[in-house]
Order: structure tokens, then sequence, then C-alpha cells
């Protein structure tokens, strides 16, 4: 299994990334799990799928540690594959989902890691009389241009506010309006006295935070960690690559490449 992740000149997302993968192949005994990165640094996926089928692999199951699929998820990926293919690779390379929403909507795995992270930070939403109660929450996440990726995010908004009960609104770091400070602002203005931040980051980084400086500056009271290696990101991680072995996305075979990441619905993957 290799999961590709976007990359960051910050060392502490590699970190994470790496992490992650050390926690998904816990989970997995015997299955030998690698990192790569789009960008920023090695090795890339072109590199491990090579080294994997040097070692005598006879088949990979990719993974984008994508929130969205804008346009790395809609470009990079297939042309990582199609670099591998033309620097000579010859095993099949099966090329699962985003982790973000897909056409079967929000996956409840990437819902509980999100109120994991948040509970962990302090924002409780339990107990209408509790002072401490947290009863609006701002989705921080990295920004994009694509319109229908940023769909997607106000989508995950949207079902996190259900889970939790509180209005729940989108704020960005970087590429697109409204800032997380501003979001923060807009439920103050609403009505919400103490506002929380859910993260829509995989790992630390500048634009997590961008998004968390821009937050407290605006008064939020609690600030969520990125998704990191939550268990519930890791057996989300397992159900699109279990959806990618066993359900509707292609296998990429000996002389072909991948032209596009279709959606899955995970209704029959195991926990």
């Amino acid at each position: 299994m290799v999961l590709v992740a976007h990359g960051s000149r910050d060392p502490r997302a590699a970190l994470a990334t790496e992490a992650l993968s050390r926690a998904v192949a816990a989970a997995r005994p015997g299955v030998v799990v690698r990192a790569s990165y789009l960008d920023h640094g090695p090795p890339r996926p072109a590199a491990v799928l090579a080294e994997l089928e040097a070692a005598g692999h006879r088949r990979a199951v990719l993974v984008p540690l994508l929130l969205t699929a804008a346009y790395h998820g809609q470009v990079d990926i297939p042309d990582a594959v199609a670099a591998a293919r033309s620097a000579g690779l010859g095993i099949p390379v099966l090329v699962g989902d985003v982790l973000g929403p897909t056409e079967a909507g929000v996956d409840p795995r990437l819902l509980a890691g999100l109120s994991r992270r948040l509970t962990e930070a302090g924002g409780s939403v339990d107990g209408a009389a509790d002072a401490g109660r947290v009863d609006g929450v701002v989705l921080a996440a990295a920004g994009t241009r694509d319109a229908v990726a940023r769909r997607t995010v106000e989508e995950a908004a949207e079902a996190l506010g259900a889970v939790l009960a509180v209005p729940v609104r989108v704020g960005y770091a970087s590429a697109s309006p409204p800032t997380a400070g501003v979001a923060v602002a807009e439920l103050r203005a609403s009505g919400a006295r103490r506002v929380a931040v859910a993260t829509y980051f995989l790992a630390p980084g500048r634009l997590y935070e961008t998004a968390m400086g821009s937050a407290r500056e605006a008064g939020a009271v609690a600030f969520a960690a990125p998704l990191g290696d939550a268990p519930e990101l890791v057996r989300l991680v397992l159900a699109r690559a279990e959806a990618a072995e066993h359900g509707s996305l292609p296998r990429v075979g000996m002389n072909e490449t991948v032209s596009e990441i279709p959606s899955v619905r995970p209704s029959s993957i195991r926990e």
C-alpha cells in the first residue's frame, strides 16, 4: 500500500504522514505500507512503486491522503502512476479514492476523526448548561480555487454540524474566502459565545498555522490538532484501500495508466 500525501516544506508534515503510515501498517500486519509525496520532498510515488516491484511485490494499492479531489487528486495522482509506467513499472496499480467526501457522501470515519480531535482540544459540545460548552465550530481548511472541491469541504462541515448539533462554518487559510477568523466572527455575531476550530488538515504546516492564528485572533477558544494518525483516519485509509481492491475502481494493468479517480461507495467495507 502506497500512501500519497501532498507534501510540505514543514518537516512536521512528513513526520505526521510517517506516523499515519506506521499506524496503517500496524492495523494490517503483513501488508507493506509506504508513504510518498507529490511535492516538497522524496520519496515520490513512482519511486516507491518501483522499489516495491523490485522487492517482488506483485501489485500495489495507492491511497491519496487528500481531503478534496481538487487538482492534486484529479491530475497529480494519475500523473504519478503514469510517471511510474513511463519509467518501466509493470505491476498492476489500484488507485483508491480521496479521504474526503465522494458521491456516497461524507464517510462517518472522517466525521468521527474530526470530532475526536475537537474533543481532545477541549471543544466539548455536551451539556447544554455547561459554561464551557462550545456552541459554534469553524471547520478550518487549506483552501482551493476549485469550486467543486470547496463544495465538498462545505459538505463535510454540514455533516459535522449534524453530528455535533451546533452551527459549523468553513474557514480557509488561502485561495478563497472566508478566512477562519471571519468564520469565527460570523458565528459570534450570530450569537455563539464559545467557538471552537475543527481542523480539515491531515498534518501541521504553514496553512494550518495560518488558519489557527486567524481563528485565535477572532476569539476562538479551542483549536483541534490535525487528523494525523487518529484511529478513525487509519480505518478510513484501510477502507479506501479495500474499496480499491474489491470495489469498482479499475485495475491499472501492464500497459495502462490512470486517467481519473472514480468515486466508490464504501457501504460494503469492513471496519
